[in-house]
Formats: structure tokens, sequence, C-alpha cells
């Protein structure tokens, strides 16, 4: 409590107080109280009653800046912005609407953006570390007109917008929206699925806490870093944008601020047309810990609410509803005098001097240079706790009769020739009717105040941004040796791969050089993993260190916080987890730090739950392994349907830089992680890792002479019989399996069998695909033989293949398989039961392979008997429909 300055004064309400609570009980004086508390807000007293403020700005009009001479020259530079920006759009859609794009986001941001531009966002140079922008997805022709105008970008890449394939300009065309893959030296940040913009900025900044926390990054060059976060007030439904918040509160993410562009319409019509949505997101930020900056009204309206001394002002401003403010903005000064100031006599009375005009030109604050500025302000001198800013705008800011507050806004992708006449002559642009008529991209000239201005506000900022360095220092990793005790096997031990991973991922750590880069993240999954001992030997990272004394203090393995930890333990949280590990996997080109993430989580809550994120690993060019943990339709046993995965990698296939192995064996981990720790830190290859692991104990074999071609390239041979009728294909828990079924042709049918451990059928599908494209395109040439063919022969028999996943998985390489191709998976929802019932449910156990072979080989009577033997009923119903 701030000290009183007149304790008299105060005793007598207290007073007052308690005689009401006397003679009139408690309900009166709450309704007393209420009463003060809504007339002192409505007197622009800064009341905080609950966790919403009134509808006013935050700050104070005092805090405001005065203008100066460059007020008018800044106008007139997001004048050209804003031009360019449609005309990016609209050249682009000039011959239909095919192409896309979007004009309205842009135009209600604008001013969000440039100041941020001009004043606070600086570059990387040797003093600071860069700030990192996440710009809302449809906001981009904004940004790439704002780079032409900087010099970065030519006439020529702006009408190529959404045209990025014609082989005249390889690398020419500008993406629609962030992309770091198509755009790898621009963009940082793929932002516009939304929702994931906002969950991945919270986590980038946590992570740079992490690094500076550690001592990774030089501290006062990091430090001065802020992350920004663009997003639409229609966005902040998604789940995803306010699923962190409470963590950037917690734990005090000062260097993080989010802008939250509150047009107050999405796609279709109003956010909350029957409510506030700046009231409303408020409280849910104000209630997470964080500091709530609302810019709602414009330096026009400053007069009026000072004038406002019965709160008369205030209070209409808090009856009306979003849906009534976006009809006000679709209209003119004279159904805004009519509907908002006619409400009652007084307010009425306040413009009654006033021209329609002049009430047509009371601004937003989102649209206001001066109030935008302040807030900026604010934010960045903060600390201790991340601020949010709440900036209404209104859409299609300018667009007149083509949009300006309309529903249909959004959608819009032409504007009339009149249309851009009266935008010209709103804004001042010095354009003629020929280059309006032209749609021409204009720019001032190299000696106007406006690019002089522009340009030195740059420099003095560090150079321009968005801005993404592509590549760090490149590492030397271990040799394949370093992993010397699981290449050698285990012996008579019986260990899972889960456990083999482990040790890989304890001989990383222990190397000098990747060991403090290696970035363990897990989603409160430790100790299912068996990950628990790197507790104490690691620590996990908390800013606050370790502020109580832990349940198991006297454990060898007890649970510690602490401030220079290393694990990230993101709790139960597979989406923030996945944000964290993206943020780790791009810190090399958005930190110059290149990290080592390994994300360990239950295989089934992977690409499943996180799907899109995995899609932006990809676009982010993320380098880092995830590892799915108790993989397969059947390892997860007692789980049942929710918890049991078959497709996690078929949905890893479908990210084209995502490299995935099903291992088997120990060995085969090891050589899996060796190879992708030297493509992505010695080579510097824009791909990540999905490796799958077991939680089944079984012998691990020692690595077999010369297999660490075939472990990599997705098969290799580890049963290969003199004379082989059949050839087996065997990957994941199911390969132990097709193990046996090898004994069993053998002893019990007199089959020899080949087996095959296939650590990639992905892998072998690109490889096959590849080849096949080749094949096609060069028809005059030799056609390559996919790496699958040159393994099975057509000479050694039909080819089965038995997994643990759909059989979509093992069917990606049918066609590069000579002859017969038999494949068993594990199709429909799963169940809960032991293992071998489970695996003689799905059809992929040993004797179910045994059918398959016989099948294939032709052999209908023995197939038969095969049934009646191992008791396979041919009538039931098949598993994917039970």
């Amino acid at each position: 409590m701030t000290d009183d300055i007149d304790e008299a004064e105060t005793a007598e309400w207290l007073e007052a107080l308690d005689g009401v609570l006397r003679t009139d009980g408690p309900e009166r004086a709450q309704a007393l109280l209420e009463s003060l508390l809504d007339h002192a807000r409505h007197q622009g007293a800064p009341v905080v009653s609950g966790l919403v403020t009134p509808y006013v700005n935050t700050l104070d009009a005092s805090d405001d800046a005065a203008p100066d001479e460059t007020t008018a020259v800044e106008q007139r530079l997001r004048a050209y912005v804003r031009w360019n920006a449609i005309m990016i759009v609209l050249r682009a859609n000039a011959e239909s609407s095919e192409l896309g794009g979007h004009i309205a986001s842009y135009q209600s941001a604008a001013m969000l953006y440039e100041e941020g531009f001009n004043h606070f966002w600086h570059a990387p140079t040797d003093e600071h570390g860069g700030d990192l922008i996440y710009v809302q997805g449809h906001s981009s022709p904004g940004i790439y007109a704002r780079a032409f105008l900087e010099g970065r970008l030519s006439e020529d890449q702006l009408t190529r917008f959404r045209q990025e394939t014609d082989p005249a300009h390889p690398g020419g065309g500008l993406s629609s929206y962030p992309h770091p893959w198509l755009m790898p030296e621009f963009w940082q940040f793929p932002t516009v699925s939304m929702g994931l913009g906002p969950l991945m900025a919270i986590y980038q900044a946590h992570f740079m806490k992490y690094l500076t926390g550690r001592g990774v990054a030089e501290s006062d060059r990091a430090r001065a870093r802020t992350v920004w976060a663009f997003m639409g007030d229609g966005e902040m439904d998604e789940p995803e944008s306010m699923g962190a918040i409470s963590l950037a509160g917690r734990e005090h993410l000062d260097n993080l601020v989010f802008v939250v562009n509150c047009n107050l319409q999405r796609l279709d019509g109003p956010v909350r047309g029957n409510g506030k949505i700046i009231q409303e997101l408020e409280t849910n930020f104000r209630g997470a810990g964080w500091n709530v900056i609302k810019v709602i009204w414009g330096s026009r309206w400053d007069a009026l609410l000072a004038a406002d001394t019965k709160g008369l002002l205030q209070r209409r401003m808090e009856e009306a509803l979003d849906g009534d403010y976006q009809t006000y903005k679709s209209r003119d000064g004279a159904f805004v005098r009519e509907h908002f100031f006619g409400s009652s006599p007084e307010l009425a009375a306040m413009v009654a001097d006033w021209s329609d005009e002049e009430i047509w030109q009371l601004n937003r604050g989102g649209h206001d240079p001066i109030k935008v500025q302040a807030a900026y302000r604010a934010a960045v001198e903060t600390t201790g706790r991340p601020t949010v800013i709440l900036a209404k705008t209104i859409k299609g800011y300018g667009m007149g009769e083509s949009g300006e507050g309309q529903n249909i806004t959004h959608q819009q992708k032409k504007m009339s020739e009149g249309v851009l006449r009266a935008f010209r002559d709103r804004f001042d642009l010095p354009l003629t009717d020929e280059q309006v008529h032209d749609k021409a991209f204009v720019k001032p000239p190299e000696d106007s105040p406006e690019m002089r201005h522009l340009l030195e506000r740059r420099a003095a900022l560090g150079g321009s941004l968005p801005q993404r360095t592509p590549k760090a220092a490149s590492l030397a990793v271990p040799e394949l040796a370093a992993f010397k005790t699981v290449l050698d096997g285990a012996g008579d031990r019986e260990i899972s791969t889960t456990m083999a991973f482990v040790r890989v991922l304890a001989s990383v750590l222990r190397d000098k050089t990747l060991g403090p880069r290696v970035v363990p993240i897990v989603a409160d999954e430790s100790r299912t993993f068996g990950m628990e001992g790197m507790f104490r030997q690691l620590g996990i990272f908390s800013q606050v260190g370790q502020l109580y004394d832990p349940e198991d203090a006297g454990s060898l393995m007890f649970y510690k916080e602490d401030k220079k930890g290393q694990i990230l333990q993101e709790g139960i949280n597979e989406a923030g987890a996945m944000s964290a590990w993206i943020a780790a996997a791009t810190s090399y080109a958005n930190h110059g730090e290149p990290m080592v993430p390994f994300y360990v989580f239950y295989s089934m809550f992977g690409f499943q739950r996180i799907g899109d994120l995995a899609w932006a690993a990809g676009d982010s060019r993320a380098r880092g392994f995830l590892i799915g943990g108790t993989s397969g339709r059947t390892t997860l046993n007692g789980e049942g349907l929710q918890h049991e995965d078959g497709h996690s990698h078929l949905l890893a296939a479908t990210i084209p830089n995502c490299v995935a192995y099903d291992p088997s064996f120990g060995y085969e981990v090891a050589v899996i992680v060796q190879d992708g720790l030297r493509r992505m830190l010695t080579e510097q290859e824009d791909v990540y890792f999905y490796l799958t692991v077991l939680n089944e104990n079984h012998r691990q074999p020692a690595l077999p002479e010369g297999a660490e071609e075939g472990i990599l390239r997705g098969m290799h041979r580890i049963r290969a019989p003199e004379a082989a009728a059949v050839q087996l294909l065997g990957s994941g828990a199911i390969l132990r399996e097709v193990i046996e079924a090898a004994a069993l042709l053998a002893e019990e049918w007199g089959v020899e069998a080949d087996v095959w451990s296939v650590t990639s059928f992905t892998e072998l599908a690109r490889d096959g695909n590849a080849a096949a494209r080749h094949a096609r395109l060069h028809p005059e040439q030799e056609a390559p033989e996919p790496y699958v063919a040159s393994c099975v022969s057509a000479e050694r028999g039909p080819v089965v293949a038995a997994t643990d996943y759909q059989r979509l998985f093992a069917e990606q390489i049918r066609a590069w398989v000579p002859g017969r191709y038999e494949v068993l998976g594990t199709d429909g929802f799963g169940r809960s039961d032991f293992r071998a019932a489970l695996r003689h449910f799905f059809e992929v156990d040993r004797f179910h392979v045994v059918v398959a072979a016989l099948h294939a080989l032709g052999r209908a009577e023995d197939a038969a008997q095969a049934i009646a033997q191992y008791e396979i009923d041919p009538e039931g119903a098949p598993p994917w429909r039970r």
C-alpha cells in the first residue's frame, strides 16, 4: 500500500463504512462501494475493479510525446507503404483473384508496424542481439512494401507476389506469408497458421532467458533483445494464442511484448459483436500477470475526455458494443453524431458545435502515432513481467467504400479506380491519375526527406528487419566410435531402445563441444523414459532457481531446479514443449548459437497433437531431434484406444525435411543420431530427425559390420540364409516378431527367409520417388535403381512386410519391390491387452507373418494349415472394423 498522505481523512472514510455496516448491513456496504468505484472510474481515476479497467487508454495523455518535425515525414512514409502494400495484392490479382492476398489486415496495423520500425526494433549489431518480430501473417504485403522502400526488394519482386515457381526467376517470387523455408534470409518465423505465432513467441522469449541463464548467449547483448509478437483480436480465439500466457507471467518474461491488433473484426464478422474484446483480453492477461496497456482512443478524443467531468462519455464508451463500433466506422460522421453522441442530450451538447467531418476524424488509438509510441515506450521500459498492448484499430482503414470496417473486408482483393483515387487523396499521396490507373508502385526520391529519414532511422537501429541469418558456425561432432557402449550391444542383458537412446544422449552430453549445447526437453515424462538421472546431473531450468526443498531431496536423483539448469521441463504441455524445441532448433539462425535439442515424448502425443507446429518447424528450417517414445500400436499396451500410436510415421512423412526412422536396435539409434548430428551441425542441413523408440526390453545385438549405410538409407539385412525363398521386412517393435516368424518358417514349414531391419520406410520411399522422377525426366539415360530394389531380389522370393503402424507406412515402397509384396499393419483403433494378444488382434504377430509368407509363396494348403494351427479366425472382422 502507498503511503497515506492524509490519515485523518482515511479514518473518516473507514468510520463511515463501519457505520453503514452496523446500521444497514454488508449488502448495503457492498452496493455503496461498487457505486463509489464505478463513479471513480468514470471520473478517470485508475481504479481496477477485479481485473478490468475503464474502456479508456491505460496511459494518460500527459505521457504522450509532443509532435515534432519528423511526425509529418513519417506520416508521408506510412502513406507510401500503405499504397504499395495495396498495389502488391491488386497487381497480383489483376488477371483474376486466383492468387489471393490480403489488403485489409495491414491497413489496420500499418501504424503499429511503422512505429516499431522507425523507433524501437533493433537489428543485430555488436552491441545488440537484434529484436525478434513475429509478424501477423496477413500483414506480409506491408512488410514487403517497406522493404521495397528500403531497397531490399525490387519492383520486379513485388510484381511476383505469390508467384514463386517461374524458372526464369528462381527464388525471386515473394511468399504469400512469412515463410523462412521460402525466404530464408528475410523472414524470421512462420506465423500465418493462427495461434502458433503467439505460442511460439512466448517460448522463444523463455528460451532467450534460458540461453542467458546458462551463459550460452553473451548477456548484455542478449538481454537487450525483445520478442515482439503481432496478432489479431480474432486470432486470440485460437487456444494456442492464449494457452501459454500464464507461463509468460509466471516466468516474468519482460523481454516479450504482444501487440494485439483489435480491429474488432475477424474473417466473417465481428470478433465480439455482443461484447468488448479489449475488455475480455485485458481480464485474461491481467489475471495471468501481464502488464496491460490499452490504446483505444486517439489524440483527437483527449479534449472530450478531459471535459467529461461527469463521466458521461466514458459511460457511453463502455455501453457501446464492439458490433456498434464496427457499424460506426462503416458509416459517416452524421451517423456517429446521431447514434453515439445522440444517446443523451449532454453528450450531444459536447459536439454540438462540431461538424460531421470533425466527428468523423475522431481517431482510434491504434492509428495514432503519438499513442502507439507512448505504449511501445512503456512496454520496453517495463521490467519483471511481459506486456500486452491492446490497440484498437479499423479493419481496412483507408479502403473507404471498398471495405473499411465492413464484414466483407478480409476477403477484398480488388479496389475500383475511384476508390484508389480517394485513397490517394485521403493520404495525400503525390500520384497522378495515370499512376493510379496503372496501379503503379511508388517511391519518394532518394534525396527526399522521407527517404533520408527512413534510412537514417534504420541505420540508427542497426539495419533492416526482418532479417534471418541462415548459417551459424559449423561444429565438429563425435565419431561413431564415441557410442561404443551402445554399438557393442548389451550382451545377455535386455534393455529397450529408449534406454539405448538415453545412453546415446549421455555420450553426447559428455562431448566437450556439444555437451553444453544439448537441450533436453520433456513434457513431464522424464521418469517414464528413464531420464530422471539427469535431474541432478543437469538441473531443470528455472529463472529463480529452487526456492523450496524438494520432497525427494535425500534421494540420488532428486528433482532439482536451477538457474543454470539444462533441462526444459514444460509440464503436461506438448504444444509448449514443441514450441520450446522449435526455439532451440532454430537458435543457430535467430541467436547465432547452434543448439542440439532433444524433445522426448510419447509418440502418440507428437505429430497427432502438434502437427501444425511440426509443419511450422519444417518451415522454420529447424534442426534437432524429436524422440517418440513407446511407439507403435501395440507397445503401450495398457493405454488403449487414445494412446497407441500407429500413424505418427505417416504424419512425419508429410513434412519434406523431417527425416524419420523406426529403429529396432540400440546400435541403429546410435548410428542415426550420430549421422543426424553430422548433417545438422557440421553440414548445416536444414533437416530435423524423428526417431521412434520402444519401452520393450530385449537383447541388443552389436552393430553388424558394414551395416551403417543400410541403416541410414532405410534397411539392412540381419538374416541371410544361403537359399532364401521369401524375404521378410520388419521395423520397430514388430521386427522381433518377424525374426521369430523366420524361425517358425524354417523349423515348421521348411522355408528359409531373409530378414531385413527397415529403419525407415519413408526414406526408402523418398529414394524410390527420386529414382522414378529421374527416370521419367531423363528417358534417354539408364534408369537409376532405387535402393530398396537393390536390396530385395526377385530371385530370393516374394516380400512380406510387417510393422506396428498402419499398412500405408510399409505400402510406401510397393512400386520398387520386385515381385509379390504382402503388407501387414495395425490399422484400426487401439486396444488394451497384453502385447502378444494385441499383435495377434492386429494380425502382425509371428503367426500372421508366417501365414502371409506361405500365402505369398503360393502354398495355399500350408497357409490354410497354419491358420488352423495358430488358431487364427479367418471369418472374424478385420481389426479396423472392430
